[in-house]
């Protein structure tokens, strides 16, 4: 059935506008976006094929995060438009979940962290690391990016890090980076740079305060594993 032979009152514009948003189901909002269907099928029936690209059959939307443009045009009906359109929609909501202005904000603990960065960087298919430059207080001066890997790490060396924090002559950082597998926990890799960039940073007079990784499922703290590796001997 097309759209325009279903009632007025569960057509998606009609019924969004009838009902408010949180009315509509995932495949009716996302009908709104694509705007049209086929010839052969409504634009709802078309978007719930779109959602059935979901294969851990968890109900979840994120999952569009990481389909790219090739993928969703692989689906029949549609095109690069409606592709393109449903890309720019994951970009916005991923922006959208950003702090407006992360300046001022105070770290007190990796909680903080994972609140800022974690809709940014979970669902990222390679790896990326951030440094989070902060004052005396721990007020975030700036975040940077300091490198992108390939899906499985990123090539880094402590002076790539400590480059950006010696510049704006910071006495504060925090190193953030993501595991596109899914996984938060530390790998040995992980917790070896993080010991390397400790040392480093000592002897320049910056203060590493913790090294953090997101995930899909998660965050970590290393300095929090450390310690309590530690506190085990």
């Amino acid at each position: 059935m097309k759209v325009k032979e279903l009632p007025i009152s569960e057509r998606p514009y009609e019924k969004l506008e009838m009902y408010g948003e949180k009315a509509l189901s995932n495949a009716e909002l996302i009908a709104i976006i694509i705007k049209t269907g086929t010839k052969d099928e409504s634009s709802v029936s078309l978007a719930q094929r779109i959602l059935s690209l979901e294969k851990n059959g968890e109900n979840n939307l994120s999952f569009l995060q990481n389909v790219s443009i090739k993928e969703f045009m692989s689906i029949k009906g549609v095109g690069k438009v409606k592709a393109i359109q449903l890309k720019a929609l994951c970009e916005l909501t991923k922006r959208m979940s950003k702090p407006f202005d992360t300046s001022q904000i105070q770290i007190t603990s990796p909680k903080d962290v994972a609140k800022i960065l974690t809709n940014e960087m979970r669902y990222e298919k390679r790896e990326v690391v951030k440094a989070i430059i902060l004052n005396s207080k721990n007020i975030i001066i700036k975040i940077v990016d300091i490198c992108y890997g390939g899906t499985n790490s990123a090539l880094l060396t402590p002076k790539d890090v400590l480059h950006e924090v010696i510049k704006l002559e910071a006495p504060k950082i925090i190193l953030v980076h993501n595991h596109p597998s899914g996984d938060p926990a530390p790998s040995k890799k992980d917790i070896d740079f993080t010991d390397r960039l400790l040392k480093a940073s000592k002897l320049i007079g910056i203060e590493l305060l913790d090294h953090i990784v997101i995930a899909e499922y998660g965050y970590s703290s290393i300095f929090q594993i450390m310690l309590e590796d530690e506190e085990k001997r």
